[in-house]
């Protein structure tokens, strides 16, 4: 067929090459792409019509006189598109729609920290000195019920009670924290 007899039907030599390429080497061109995608078959098609368009692109490599069959050039390029499409993805954040997910921390900018602790500090100064100590001791200074029951003194259970009647008088002076307080 001519050039001119290919015109006519609304196709070019060019496209019958690469729609002969698709057949002779899309297959193998997918099989690796997928390993290389990790089973991600849509970036995987995707990567072989990449790899299509560079050979219509460079059809000086695929009349080489050099290569008895122009496959290997075809997986090279496409296994550098895959390693490039890899890298572009790490290097960029996942894409999120918009909506912040449910696992997300969400922090308070500086002052509201301050502020915040501020308040639980005045609270803390409003409990009785045994409250604070137990809360001091667990809460603050990460100690467990046994260290504190040994520092203070008491049973562990009494760190216990302690505790627990701190943290609900805490409560009650900070309406606004009950929350974080549980």
């Amino acid at each position: 067929m001519t050039a001119a007899t290919s015109l006519t039907r609304g196709t070019t030599t060019a496209e019958h090459e690469l729609a002969a390429l698709q057949r002779e080497h899309g297959g193998p061109l997918f099989a690796l792409l997928l390993r290389l995608c990790d089973g991600d078959r849509q970036r995987a098609e995707d990567l072989v019509q990449e790899t299509l368009v560079r050979a219509w692109q460079h059809p000086e490599a695929l009349h080489a006189e050099d290569f008895d069959s122009v496959r290997p050039w075809l997986l090279t390029v496409a296994r550098r598109l895959a390693i490039d499409a890899r890298r572009a993805r790490q290097a960029r954040p996942p894409e999120a729609d918009g909506e912040v997910p449910e696992t997300a921390r969400v922090t308070a900018d500086h002052a509201e920290r301050a502020a915040a602790m501020l308040d639980v500090r005045e609270a803390v100064k409003t409990l009785t000195p045994e409250h604070r100590d137990v809360l001091v001791l667990v809460y603050f200074l990460g100690a467990s019920v046994a260290e504190a029951a040994q520092t203070l003194g008491v049973p562990p259970g009494t760190v216990k009670s302690r505790a627990y009647y701190a943290l609900r008088a805490l409560r009650r002076v900070l309406p606004g924290y009950a929350a974080d307080l549980h």
